[in-house]
């Protein structure tokens, strides 16, 4: 039978006297575990953030995610081995690991941000110095995050010893807790109400409270004066760095954004789905729409693409007609302009985007306020969820405005079972325009949209128009190919389509 208090084991540090807490053990293990809930919910949080910034910054976000997790999971398996030096003095160095936890973690998202917006187009030997950027914090932020478990294991074993197991149970419980704590408040609380920069502030405050209280309350009899001090120095100096960090967050993130989109920026707005920002649009001067971050509607381009895409689909029969996506009103302005059309359905997932398409002056005037229109009626739904309850053969023309199929969030919108279902919803003769990406930079992507359809029953035509707006949108890659917009004219049945 294994003693709960069994006497040191060999290799242990020497605790040659009881502790000295100015809790209860019962209370003192509760603090304990309480600071490693917190630890852990702060450490997710900062992982998530680094992939968000990462897929939104550099596009890719299934590239991003594993070289943040992986490297990050490495890097925590060195942190543990390091922290096995300071098992010795394992209360000053937790508290000295959180105090540069809550610095890096806190302060990454807006290094990234900076170093991405003011260098990020330099090309040359600098020319992946975000991407290293990106792994130097994951490495970092692991290195650190590896470190907590075996020093809050001793600080545990300090005040009550218990067999092995029992501590790891009751450690790995409360991690595991607040991991999932920090993994929801994450996209519900803190990217919504806070966004990311002053989320991840934020953040890396709590940590450093939670650290430094735990350190300097129930353990600062295990200190030296000099230590107490140091401690309590440096993490009110990072509090300050933090605060500071936050009171200037807005005004460095509007001057990261013009960096980014431009001088001409007038709305920069998170919606419940994604950061929307407009450029330009008024005075004479074009707009540019970007949804997280990439280029979606450039104002001397987007009339050559919304007539590519809605043109051929309309040479044939249109009376009625669904738009998926183009929750910017854009491609609904050019079916109203059509004759014959007496219903247009669009099925737009954010909501946010459609009121800005209503109500903003430079883009309800570009799309010539098309939802002011009574034959426009707009509903907010997922499309793919929204086709599986669509009656069938109700459109005789489909038109998928959809966020390019190189983003890693909108491939189910390219997949044969929504294709499928467009299908069903089509009239016989009803024909389906698809914007199937860059042709010249990614043509592996546009051919597989293509074989996709005819594997749902579609004949295609591919076409494709040449575009001259860039903007910073990193789904394209750096490819000197030409630019341009690859489109699928699909219809069912054995027949392709004329454009």
């Amino acid at each position: 039978m294994i003693d709960p208090y069994a006497p040191v084991s060999p290799g242990a540090p020497p605790w040659t006297e009881p502790p000295r807490l100015p809790v209860q053990p019962g209370t003192g293990r509760f603090l304990v575990l309480a600071c490693v809930f917190v630890c852990a919910a702060c450490g997710l949080v900062y992982e998530l953030e680094l992939v968000a910034f990462a897929s939104y910054l550099i596009g890719d976000s299934i590239t991003q995610a594993s070289v943040v997790l992986s490297v990050m999971v490495f890097a925590m398996g060195i942190g543990s081995l390091g922290a096995k030096r300071l098992r010795w003095h394992a209360a000053v160095g937790f508290g000295a690991i959180e105090t540069a936890l809550a610095l890096v973690g806190g302060c990454s998202a807006m290094a990234l941000y900076a170093v991405f917006a003011w260098t990020g187009g330099w090309g040359g030997i600098w020319a992946d110095g975000p991407c290293c950027l990106l792994v130097g914090f994951s490495l970092a932020i692991g290195l650190l995050v590896g470190a907590e478990v075996p020093l809050l294991m001793e600080l545990i074993q300090r005040i009550r010893r218990q067999d092995a197991g029992g501590a790891v149970a009751d450690l790995f419980a409360a991690d595991y807790v607040g991991a999932l704590v920090g993994g929801l408040a994450f996209p519900f609380l803190l990217l919504p109400f806070l966004g990311q920069l002053t989320g991840a502030l934020l953040t890396g405050s709590v940590n450093v409270v939670a650290g430094s209280a735990l350190v300097l309350g129930l353990f600062r009899r295990d200190l030296t004066r000099r230590a107490r001090w140091t401690l309590l120095v440096a993490g009110l100096a990072v509090l300050g760095v933090l605060a500071s960090a936050a009171v200037l967050a807005g005004d460095f993130e509007a001057a990261a954004r013009r960096a980014v989109y431009g001088p001409d920026v007038r709305v920069a707005a998170q919606t419940d789905v994604q950061e929307v920002v407009l450029a330009g649009g008024t005075h004479g001067k074009p707009l540019d729409l970007f949804l997280d971050g990439r280029l979606r509607a450039g104002g001397r381009d987007e009339r050559r693409y919304h007539e590519a895409l809605v043109r051929p689909a309309l040479s044939g029969p249109h009376r009625r007609v669904l738009i998926l996506g183009g929750g910017d009103g854009l491609a609904a302005r050019e079916v109203l302009r059509h004759k014959g059309v007496s219903r247009v359905d669009v099925v737009e997932l954010d909501a946010g985007l459609v009121r800005l398409a209503r109500h903003d002056p430079g883009l309800s005037s570009l799309n010539a306020h098309a939802y002011d229109n009574p034959r426009v009626h707009v509903t907010t739904a997922d499309a793919l969820s929204w086709l599986r309850r669509a009656p069938a053969g109700r459109y005789d023309v489909v038109l998928a405005d959809l966020p390019d199929p190189g983003i890693t969030a909108s491939t189910r919108l390219y997949s044969q079972e929504f294709y499928g279902l467009t299908r069903r919803v089509l009239t016989p003769d009803g024909r389906l325009a698809v914007h199937a990406g860059p042709v010249s930079a990614r043509p592996r992507v546009f051919w597989t949209v293509e074989a996709t359809l005819r594997a749902a029953g579609f004949s295609t035509t591919p076409y494709r128009v040449l575009r001259h707006d860039t903007g910073p949108d990193r789904s394209a890659g750096t490819s000197r190919t030409p630019r341009d917009w690859g489109f699928l004219l699909s219809t069912p049945g054995p027949r392709s389509p004329r454009p």
